[in-house]
């Protein structure tokens, strides 16, 4: 093809049309890193991100024009008369392979190009609080902080008790973890709601099943860059350390309550002896409370039916039961039933329920784009 040719050859449009765009952008990113030099140390972070996010829809792409391409060579040996049947026979089964493999390669392609959650690959902070129910919200809340820690274990993140509020009973009013590793945002944030059980308490003597409920907040961690906060916005208190029921278990004010004036929230660390860990500590909890929070009124302002979605993390919705008279799990966002509940309590069956709604909420993001 002549240079003139090429220069007024037409652009592919539709589908093709927009995987070229991709293709040509990367292209652009790839030459602007080459020229890295000349870029400033947040020019480059961001153009390789970028770069980097565009690497798995690049690999389908390719994937997709080579199968085309051979279809089409695969085409041409078959229409070509001097080619035996044998041949002929071979090349027709090879490609009807290949075109039963295009729908596949597509619906992979489509659903790279479907817009990510950019706080999908941080790390989260955890928070488990005691709903209504009393005692028994609080053991529940205790048992729901152990299955998030052993599935953390499960999948090779580091799970870092951060603060915790213990009862009398060995139950949790509310606790904290920070969890630490690949996708784990991306894996958690659909457990942000209200979660329910029902079973018979370990108080009750007459055998009579209690419901209770407890929340999780399941938060994506941020960096100092993602929220400014301006020390004229706190107020910080330091206080003695106190256990269940009051009692205290420390002789110097370690623990920490930092309100933050402009929002209202407010965050209390005592864990640990130090002032200055429990101030740090209190601090990564309060940026990622700020993150979330500016992150949902950019939601909201993006799509005011967002929480009718999986994944709207709408902390009234009750999202989940955990029946143990009969055995079963259900999510109640994607009609999800597993009669695993021993299994899903110590963290080895959460998975299948996290992966379901993963893929739904994939095909929703999916069906939006068409």
């Amino acid at each position: 093809m002549s240079t003139d040719q090429a220069q007024h050859r037409t652009p592919a449009t539709g589908f093709e049309g927009k995987l070229d765009q991709v293709l040509a952008r990367r292209n652009i990113l790839s030459r602007q890193l080459e020229a890295s030099a000349e870029l400033s140390p947040r020019q480059l972070a961001i153009l390789s991100k970028e770069f980097s996010d565009l690497a798995d829809v690049v690999a389908h792409i390719e994937e997709w024009k080579k199968a085309r391409m051979e279809i089409a060579d695969l085409e041409a040996m078959i229409d070509d008369a001097g080619e035996d049947a044998e041949v002929r026979k071979m090349a027709e089964e090879e490609m009807e392979a290949l075109k039963e493999r295009l729908p596949g390669l597509e619906a992979a392609i489509k659903l790279a190009l479907v817009p990510k959650d950019e706080a999908d690959a941080r790390n989260a902070i955890l928070e488990v609080r005691a709903g209504t129910g009393g005692e028994e919200a609080a053991l529940f809340a205790a048992d729901l902080f152990r299955m998030y820690q052993r599935y953390a274990d499960l999948q090779g993140w580091k799970f870092e008790v951060m603060e915790t509020s213990d009862t009398d009973k060995g139950g949790f009013k509310e606790a904290v973890a920070n969890i630490t590793g690949p996708g784990v945002f991306a894996h958690l944030k659909f457990e942000s709601g209200v979660h329910r059980v029902q079973r018979v308490p370990q108080t009750e003597t007459q055998g009579r099943i209690h419901t209770s409920a407890a929340t999780v907040a399941v938060l994506p961690e941020a960096e100092e860059v993602d929220v400014e906060i301006n020390d004229k916005d706190l107020r910080i208190d330091v206080f003695r350390a106190s256990g269940p029921g009051g009692q205290s278990v420390n002789t110097t004010d370690s623990a920490v309550r930092i309100t933050h004036l402009p929002t209202g929230i407010v965050v209390s660390q005592q864990d640990e002896k130090s002032q200055h860990k429990n101030r740090a500590k209190a601090m990564k909890i309060l940026r990622a409370r700020l993150y979330d929070h500016m992150r949902r009124e950019l939601d909201a302002e993006r799509a005011a039916d967002r929480r009718s979605q999986v994944g709207s993390g709408d902390r009234s919705e009750r999202i989940r039961t955990y029946n143990f008279p009969q055995g079963r799990v259900t999510d109640h966002r994607i009609g999800l039933t597993l009669h695993k509940i021993d299994r899903v309590m110590a963290g080895e069956a959460l998975d299948e329920v996290i992966d379901a709604l993963i893929a739904d909420d994939q095909a929703t993001r999916l069906a939006a784009e068409q």
